[in-house]
C-alpha cells in the first residue's frame, strides 16, 4: 500500500483546494534547464559554514571546539544516510539522475572530492587554529612524548585500573577471522611479531566509547591550566600490556562509517515496533561507506582494511590524527564559563508571566485572553509549552489531551505529564513517530511506557512519518467545551528547546481547535474531513496551498500592486516551489529566502531570479523555525509550522502549518525578517553558482550585528519591563 492509496483526495484536505487556481504559465518564458543547485553539495556547503564558525577567532574557544565537533557529527550522519542511500540505490539499480541531471556515480564523485577537501580543512582547523587557542586558554592537549616519567606512571596506573579491564584485543590469523568493525567506532590496528616464531600478526583494538575521549593527565591540576591526552594515544602507548610476549611493531588509528539508515516495509508487517526493532539490529551491520585512517598508516595495513571492509579508494580518507573530532564534545563541556557563550536564561513570555510575583501563571486564562506567539530559546519552553501540558494534566476540568511526539528527551516532563493525565482518568492520545531517524529506540521505549500508563498510543498513517508538532487540550468550561491548542515548529523536547530556535503558537481559537480535532482523528482513526480553515496540511495540500499564495503574489506584481514573499526554512529543495518562486521573481516580486541548510535555488540569475535573495544564519542556536510570509496586497498572510521545502516533507510526511492572525504576531515576524535580511546583520549570502560568502564585518572591519544576540537582549528587556510593571502594580495594591 502506498501513501497515495492510503490518503486519497477526500482526506486531510484544505480549503485551498476549493478555489485553487494555478498560475497560468502558457506563454511565459521557459525557465532555464540548469536552474537548480545539487542538494548534496549544498548540504556540504552548509557544513562548511559550521566549520567557518569553528575557525572564527572571535568566538569563545570552547564554542569553537563545539562547532568542530558538530561538523564531524553532521558529516557522519550525512555519510550514514545520504551517501549510504545513494550507494544503495546504485547497487540495486534503482538510481536515477539527480535534480541537476547528473548520474549518481557523478554525484558520488563530487561528494567525495568536496568531503575530502572539507575533512582536510577540518583537521587543519583543529591542529593549526583550535589546539593553539586552547593552549593559550590553559587547555593543553598533549602527546605521550611530552610527559615526564612521573606523569607516565600516573597514567599507567589509570590505564591499568580504568581502561585495561574493558579492552578487547582481537587477533586476525587463520584461527581468528577479521573482526566485525562497528560503525563510528575508533580503532587501533596493531601489527605484532611473535618472539618465538618471528611471524607477524595483525590485531584490532577498539577504543571504548563509554570512556572519556580526553583523559586528564593530572586531576590535581587546576582546571584553568590542565593537560589532556587522547584516549587512543594512551592505549597505543600501553599495547605491550595487551600483547605480552609479543613485539609491537606498529599501530595506526582507523574508523569506519556504515550505512545506518533504516528501511521498513510497513504494509508487509503487522507489528511496526517489532519490525523496527529487528531493523535496528540490522543497522549495526550495514555495509561500510567510509574508511578514515591516520595519515601514517602503512600500505600493508591499509590494503588489509580495504580488502576486508570492501571499500573503494574513493571511500578512504587519510587524515592527520586525531581522527573523530566529534570527541571534542567532551572538551567543549569543560567548566570554564569564560570560554563559553555568556549564560542565557530564557525569559518567560510576557503574556504567560504570573499576575503577582511568586505565583503560578494561569496558562489557560492567558491563552483565552489572546493568542500567544512563543520564540524559543529566547522565551522559556518550561514556562510555556511544558507548563501548558502540566497544567492540563493537573486540571480536573480538562477532559482530553492529544499530542504528537516526534523526538523528546530521555527524561521528558512532557511524557510524564501525559502519563499523569492518563492516570488521573483523562483521555490521552499520543501519536508517537517511532521512525524518527536515530531516535527510533528511544521512541519505542517511550511508547511502551505511555501504553502501560493507559495512554492511547498510535503510530500515524502507513507510509508516512508524522512530523507535525501539535498538542490539543479539551477543557470543560461554563459555556461548554473549549479547545486550547499548540502548534510549533520544533519538537516537544525540553533539552533541545534550549539550543534550537523555534516558534510556537498557543491559542484558544475555536477554529484551530476544530482543525486539530479533525487532524488527530485523521491520524488515529478513519475520519474523512475535507477542510481545514487555519491549517495547511501535507502530504496532499500543503504544497498546493503555498503555490497558490506564491501565484497570488505573482499576479499582484503583474498587476502593479505591492507584493513580496519571505520564507524561512531549514532546506529549500522542492522543484515546484522553487519554480514558483522563479516565476514570481520574473514578475517583479521581491523574494527573500532565509535558509539554514540546503538550498537548491539559484538566486540573482538574470532572467530567472534577479529579485531573489538568499541568506543563512548560523550561530549559538540552531535556526529551526519555518515561516511563510506573503504580502497579499497589504493584508499579510503568515504561516508557521513544521515543514521544510523538501519532497519528503511535502509528499511523505504529515506536516502542518498554522496561520497567524494576530496583527502583533504578524508584525513581529516582519521585524524578525527585517533584521535577518539587513546588511548590518552577520550572515552568509548565496550566489547563483552555489557559493556562500560570509558577511560578518563591515568595511571598517567591525563585527556586524549578531541576530541571535539581539533577540536575547530584546526579549529579556521586554520581559523585564513587564515584570517591573507587575511588581509596581502589586505594591500599589
Amino acid at each position: 500500500m502506498t501513501a497515495e492509496t492510503t490518503l486519497d483526495e477526500d482526506r486531510t484536505a484544505s480549503d485551498f483546494d476549493d478555489d485553487f487556481e494555478p498560475l497560468d504559465t502558457d506563454g511565459a518564458p521557459e525557465l532555464l534547464d540548469e536552474r537548480y543547485l545539487d542538494r548534496e553539495l549544498s548540504w556540504l556547503a552548509f557544513n562548511q559554514r559550521v566549520l567557518e564558525l569553528a575557525e572564527d577567532p572571535r568566538l569563545p574557544v570552547l564554542e569553537r571546539a563545539n562547532f568542530l565537533a558538530i561538523f564531524a557529527s553532521n558529516l557522519d550522519e550525512f555519510f550514514m544516510v545520504r551517501v549510504a542511500g545513494l550507494k544503495r540505490r546504485i547497487n540495486t539499480g534503482l538510481a536515477v539522475p539527480t535534480n541537476i541531471g547528473r548520474t549518481p556515480h557523478e554525484v558520488l564523485s563530487d561528494i567525495s572530492q568536496k568531503a575530502h577537501e572539507l575533512q582536510y580543512r577540518h583537521a587543519a582547523a583543529y591542529q593549526e587554529l583550535l589546539k593553539p587557542a586552547l593552549a593559550e586558554s590553559g587547555i593543553h592537549v598533549v602527546s605521550w612524548g611530552g610527559l615526564d616519567e612521573s606523569e607516565r606512571e600516573h597514567l599507567h596506573d589509570y590505564f591499568s585500573g580504568q581502561i585495561f579491564p574493558v579492552l578487547m584485543p582481537l587477533a586476525v590469523d587463520p584461527a581468528h577471522p577479521f573482526p566485525y568493525i562497528s560503525g563510528l567506532s575508533l580503532n587501533l590496528s596493531v601489527r605484532v611479531r611473535n618472539s618465538r616464531t618471528g611471524r607477524q600478526e595483525f590485531a584490532r583494538v577498539k577504543v571504548p566509547q563509554m570512556l572519556p575521549r580526553f583523559v586528564r593527565v593530572d586531576p590535581s591540576e587546576s582546571v584553568e591550566d590542565a593537560r589532556y591526552i587522547a584516549l587512543e594515544e594512551l592505549i597505543a602507548n600501553h599495547l605491550g600490556d595487551l600483547f605480552p610476549g609479543m613485539e609491537v611493531l606498529d599501530h595506526h588509528v582507523f574508523r569506519v562509517t556504515r550505512n545506518e539508515d533504516v528501511e521498513i516495509e510497513e504494509d508487509e508487517t503487522e507489528n511496526l515496533i517489532k519490525a523496527l526493532e529487528k531493523e535496528l539490529l540490522r543497522r549495526r551491520f550495514g555495509p561500510p561507506i567510509r574508511l578514515e585512517i591516520s595519515d601514517d598508516m602503512d600500505e600493508v595495513t591499509l590494503g588489509l582494511l580495504v580488502r576486508e571492509l570492501d571499500v573503494t579508494e574513493q571511500e578512504v580518507y587519510r587524515l592527520p590524527s586525531p581522527l573523530d573530532l566529534g570527541g571534542l564534545f567532551d572538551l567543549a563541556k569543560i567548566d570554564r564559563p569564560e570560554l563559553h557563550y555568556p549564560t542565557h536564561v530564557p525569559a518567560t513570555n510576557v503574556q504567560l508571566q504570573p499576575s503577582e510575583p511568586n505565583r503560578r501563571a494561569d496558562i489557560f486564562a492567558a491563552i483565552g485572553e489572546k493568542d500567544v506567539l512563543l520564540h524559543h530559546p529566547y522565551e522559556s519552553f518550561a514556562t510555556s509549552v511544558q507548563a501548558f501540558l502540566e497544567q492540563a494534566a493537573d486540571d480536573p476540568d480538562v477532559l482530553a489531551i492529544k499530542q504528537t511526539l516526534y523526538r523528546t528527551s530521555g527524561d521528558s516532563p512532557i511524557v510524564e505529564a501525559l502519563i499523569d493525565a492518563a492516570e488521573s482518568g483523562k483521555q490521552v492520545l499520543a501519536l508517537v513517530e517511532i521512525k524518527a531517524r536515530f531516535d527510533e529506540q528511544a521512541n519505542i521505549s517511550w511508547a511502551r511506557k505511555l501504553e502501560k500508563a493507559g495512554v492511547h498510543v498510535v503510530y500515524g498513517l502507513v507510509g508516512l512519518k508524522t512530523h507535525c508538532k501539535l498538542a490539543l487540550v479539551i477543557r470543560q468550561e461554563k459555556d461548554g467545551l473549549k479547545h486550547y491548542s499548540h502548534i510549533g515548529t520544533g519538537n516537544y523536547n525540553p533539552k533541545t528547546s534550549r539550543i534550537y530556535e523555534d516558534l510556537g503558537l498557543l491559542t484558544a481559537d475555536d477554529q484551530v481547535g476544530k482543525d486539530l480535532t479533525r487532524l488527530f482523528n485523521e491520524l488515529s482513526g478513519y475520519a474523512i474531513e475535507k477542510k481545514f480553515k487555519r491549517l495547511l496540511v501535507a502530504p496532499l495540500h500543503l504544497r498546493k496551498g503555498l503555490l497558490k499564495l506564491i501565484a497570488q503574489e505573482t499576479r499582484n506584481a503583474e498587476s502593479g500592486r505591492p507584493s513580496g514573499i519571505r520564507i524561512k526554512v531549514n532546506s529549500m529543495v522542492d522543484e515546484a516551489i522553487i519554480d514558483g518562486l522563479y516565476r514570481a521573481s520574473n514578475a517583479g516580486v521581491p523574494v527573500e529566502i532565509w535558509v539554514r541548510g540546503i538550498c537548491s535555488l539559484r538566486p540573482g540569475i538574470p532572467g530567472l531570479s534577479e529579485n531573489i535573495e538568499v541568506r543563512s544564519i548560523l550561530g549559538r542556536y540552531l535556526e529551526h523555525s519555518r515561516i511563510f510570509s506573503f504580502h497579499n496586497d497589504g493584508d499579510p498572510v503568515v504561516y508557521i509550522g513544521s515543514a521544510d521545502m523538501m519532497h519528503r516533507n511535502l509528499d511523505r510526511r504529515v506536516e502542518a502549518l498554522v496561520r497567524l492572525t494576530d496583527p502583533d504576531h504578524v508584525a513581529e515576524i516582519g521585524e524578525l525578517f527585517d533584521e535577518a535580511m539587513a546588511e548590518h546583520t552577520s550572515s552568509w549570502w548565496l550566489a547563483g553558482d552555489g557559493t556562500w560568502t560570509r558577511h560578518s564585518t563591515d568595511d571598517s572591519g567591525r563585527p556586524l550585528d549578531d541576530l541571535q544576540h539581539l533577540r536575547i537582549q530584546r526579549v529579556a528587556q521586554r520581559s523585564t519591563r513587564v515584570a517591573q510593571r507587575g511588581t509596581r502594580s502589586a505594591k500599589r495594591r
